[in-house]
C-alpha cells in the first residue's frame, strides 16, 4: 500500500505529478522537494520575458507552494537531493539555507530533477556576466544586464539561442551567435538550417552575425572581472557586454550514482512505458528520463516541457493504482524567429540515411492560402518518406505562413504509419482564406509518390 509519495524536483514534471496524484487520491501523503526557490513555472517562456512580450516573471509561475498547500501537498523549497538509498527507501537531502543534512523515507519515489546546463570547458568562464538560462532568476539577471548593454554573444545554435536572438535584437542589442558545428539547428537538414541562417542575417543586417564551425576557446575580462571579449579558435576577438551559454543541457542524475537505478542515453534514467525505473517503487519523469522515438524505434533523449507534463500525469495515474502508458515521442519541436516559424517532426533526411532507412524527400514552397487572398504567407516544407514502406519519417517546415497547421497534419499519419498514397489523398478542409485547393503538405506527398512509383 502506498501511504507516502516523495517527489524530487519542482520544474514541470514534479508539480504535474503532485497535482494529478492529489486529484487521483485525496488521502495519500505527498511531499515535493526542490532546490529552487520557485516551483511549477514555464522555463520555455523565459526568452519572451526577456524580450518584454511578457512584462512580469510572475506570469510564468503556474502554481506557488501556497497553492499546493491548499491541496494538502507539502512543498519544500531550497532542498537539494544528495543521495537515494533504494534499499532503505530513503532520500538524503540538504537544506540550502541551514546546510543541515537529513533523511526522509518514502513508499514511492518520483525523480523529476530535470536537466542542468552544460558548462563548456572555456578559459575564464567564471567571469561576471556569463549567463545560462534555465531558471526565472537566470531570466531576471539577463534582462537586467540587457538594459545597460549594446553587444552580446550567444554560444550554441539551438532553439534557445534562436529565441534569445530575437529577444536581444528587439531590444537593440548587436548579437553574435557562435556554433561549433557546421550548422545551427543541427536537428534539421543542412538546407533548411541555411534558410533559417539567411533569414536571421537578412532580417537584421549589421545587427546579427552568425559563425559556424567556430569554437570559443577563451573569454577575457575587464578590471571589474566582467567579460569583455570572446576569443575563438580561429583567432576572432569579439567584444561583448555579456555572454549567454546555449551549449545544451544534460540530465540531472549525478546523485543517482551507486543506487543501481539503470541509466540510458546521456545518463538519463531508463524508464518503461509506465514511467517506472529499474528499481521497485521508483518512478522518473521529465527531462531526467530517456525517450522512446516512435519513428526510429530507438531510445533517445529529448528534453521538452510538453513531454514532462504528459509523463507526470501518466506516472501519477499509475501510482494511484490506475493504468497509463506513455508510448514515446516523435521529436516534435517548434519555435520562431520574428515572423518565421521553424518546426520539425520525426527525423531528418540526414538522420534517416544514417539510421539505415531508404529515404526519399520532396521540398515544396507555396502560399498557405489561395494566392488571391490578402495576408497570405509563404512556407517551405520538406517531407521525408521511407521508400520501402512508403510511410512518413518526418517533416520540416519554415516560413511566414501557417507552418504549424501543416506540421500537425503529419503527426497522426506518422503514428498510424499511413501509406503515402492514402496520405496524399487526405480530405483536408479547403477554403481560400485557409488553404490552397491542394494543401502544400499534400503537394509534397504527391511529388514523393511519383518519385518512388514513377
Amino acid at each position: 500500500m502506498t501511504d507516502k509519495v516523495v517527489i524530487i524536483g519542482g520544474g514541470a514534471a514534479g508539480p504535474k505529478t503532485a497535482a494529478k496524484l492529489r486529484r487521483q487520491d485525496p488521502e495519500i501523503k505527498i511531499d515535493l522537494y526542490t532546490q529552487e526557490e520557485i516551483i511549477s513555472y514555464s522555463a520555455c517562456g523565459l526568452p519572451y520575458y526577456i524580450e518584454n512580450i511578457i512584462q512580469s516573471p510572475d506570469t510564468l509561475i503556474l502554481r506557488t507552494p501556497e497553492d499546493f498547500q491548499k491541496q494538502n501537498i507539502e512543498v519544500h523549497i531550497k532542498q537539494r537531493c544528495l543521495k537515494v538509498n533504494t534499499e532503505e527507501k530513503t532520500v538524503l537531502l540538504e537544506d540550502l539555507i541551514s546546510d543541515n543534512k537529513y533523511e526522509v523515507n518514502y513508499d514511492v519515489l518520483v525523480i523529476a530533477t530535470g536537466a542542468v546546463p552544460i558548462i563548456p570547458n572555456i578559459a575564464n568562464i567564471d567571469l561576471k556576466n556569463i549567463f545560462t538560462l534555465r531558471t526565472i532568476q537566470d531570466g531576471i539577471a539577463i534582462k537586467e544586464k540587457m538594459q545597460t548593454s549594446k553587444k552580446a554573444v550567444l554560444l550554441g545554435g539551438g532553439y534557445i539561442s534562436i529565441e534569445l536572438m530575437e529577444a536581444l535584437v528587439q531590444n537593440n542589442i548587436n548579437v553574435t551567435l557562435i556554433e561549433r558545428n557546421s550548422q545551427i539547428l543541427k536537428m534539421f537538414d543542412e538546407d533548411f538550417s541555411q534558410m533559417v541562417t539567411d533569414y536571421m542575417i537578412g532580417r537584421n543586417p549589421g545587427q546579427v552575425s552568425i559563425y559556424t564551425n567556430e569554437e570559443v576557446v577563451a573569454f577575457t575580462g575587464n578590471e571589474s572581472g566582467e567579460v569583455s571579449k570572446v576569443i575563438t579558435a580561429s583567432g576572432k576577438e569579439i567584444e561583448t557586454d555579456f555572454v549567454i551559454l546555449g551549449t545544451g543541457v544534460r540530465p540531472n542524475t549525478d546523485f543517482l550514482e551507486g543506487t543501481g537505478i539503470k541509466l540510458s542515453i546521456n545518463n538519463s534514467i531508463k524508464v518503461d512505458k509506465t514511467l517506472k525505473t529499474s528499481k521497485q517503487g521508483i518512478y522518473a519523469v521529465g527531462d531526467c528520463t530517456d525517450n522512446y522515438n516512435l519513428v526510429t524505434n530507438r531510445y533517445t533523449w529529448v528534453p521538452m516541457g510538453s513531454t514532462a507534463n504528459k509523463e507526470g500525469r501518466c506516472a501519477a495515474i499509475n501510482i494511484a493504482g490506475g493504468s497509463c502508458f506513455f508510448d514515446g515521442i516523435l521529436n516534435s519541436t517548434i519555435t520562431k524567429y520574428f515572423n518565421l516559424t521553424i518546426s520539425i517532426i520525426g527525423i531528418s533526411y540526414r538522420e534517416a540515411t544514417e539510421l539505415g532507412f531508404q529515404p526519399e524527400f520532396a521540398i515544396v514552397t507555396k502560399r498557405d492560402k489561395a494566392g488571391y487572398m490578402p495576408n497570405t504567407g509563404t512556407m517551405t516544407l520538406k517531407l521525408i518518406v521511407d521508400k520501402n514502406t512508403q510511410t512518413i519519417l518526418g517533416i520540416q517546415g519554415i516560413g511566414e505562413g501557417d507552418v504549424n497547421q501543416r506540421i500537425n497534419t503529419v503527426i497522426p499519419a506518422i503514428l498510424s504509419k499511413t501509406k503515402l498514397e492514402s496520405f496524399m489523398n487526405l480530405d483536408l478542409p479547403y477554403s481560400p482564406p485557409y488553404s490552397p485547393a491542394i494543401d502544400p503538405v499534400l503537394n509534397a506527398a504527391q511529388i514523393i509518390y511519383h518519385k518512388i512509383n514513377g
